[in-house]
């Protein structure tokens, strides 16, 4: 009589004793626990590799964002040198071109003021900074400045405007006031952008300006 495990027969009788079966099983415990003890130290390992391999990537990842703000603060020093360049350029070449632009246009300012200062002592709030004031006897058109204009510096000009507008009843002032913004460079979306508030576009070309103005364009007066 034989007894199947497995498939294979094991013969029955003195060839398989009460002693033989233990050691078969103690056999079978010792490789188990082995196998245990290997697949704890597996993945202890695991786990401090990849505690390593985290440290490492945070590690990693603090030194880049430490060298993006270097990078970034250096990026804005540069920026701002230019920026301060481009001030003087505004300063001494780019605005008298822009009035004679406009009055090509048939504008006919008879005066021009940079850097000027709108306040009010009553209202702290209403203060302004206006680069470049054109004026004649009907209307004043206020031109913002930038080395690189973009959508924010375009909706501070709106209000910009409004202070302006606020500033001049007080002072029973009532030409009519446009607003316009000047850039060395300018992107097409944000021209766009300049042209749908109802602002001129003044872009810097070599060691002049030019001012866009596309058809059915008309500017927006405050």
């Amino acid at each position: 009589m034989t007894t199947v495990v497995n498939e294979r027969p094991i013969p029955t009788g003195e060839g398989l004793t009460f002693e033989k079966v233990w050691v078969m099983f103690q056999e079978t415990d010792r490789k188990f626990q082995e196998t245990e003890r290997l697949m704890k130290e597996n993945a202890k390992q695991f786990e401090r590799e990849m505690k390593k391999n985290a440290e490492r990537f945070e590690r990693e990842m603090k030194e880049k964002a430490e060298q993006w703000e270097k990078q970034h603060k250096e990026t804005e020093r540069i920026v701002g040198k230019l920026g301060n360049r481009f001030g003087e350029l505004v300063e001494h070449l780019v605005a008298p071109n822009i009035r004679e632009k406009f009055n090509e246009m048939g504008f006919c300012f008879t005066k021009t003021a940079m850097d000027i200062e709108i306040n009010d002592p009553e209202n702290p709030k209403a203060y302004a900074e206006v680069d470049v004031l054109l004026e004649n006897g009907d209307i004043v058109v206020a031109v913002e400045v930038k080395s690189k204009p973009n959508d924010k510096d375009v909706n501070d000009h709106v209000r910009r405007m409004e202070i302006l507008r606020s500033h001049a009843d007080k002072k029973q002032d009532k030409r009519r006031y446009q607003g316009a913004i000047a850039g060395a460079v300018m992107s097409e979306a944000v021209r766009r952008y300049i042209l749908k508030k109802g602002f001129y576009v003044i872009e810097q070309t070599g060691d002049t300006v030019q001012i866009n103005i596309p058809q059915g364009f008309k500017a927006r007066e405050w």
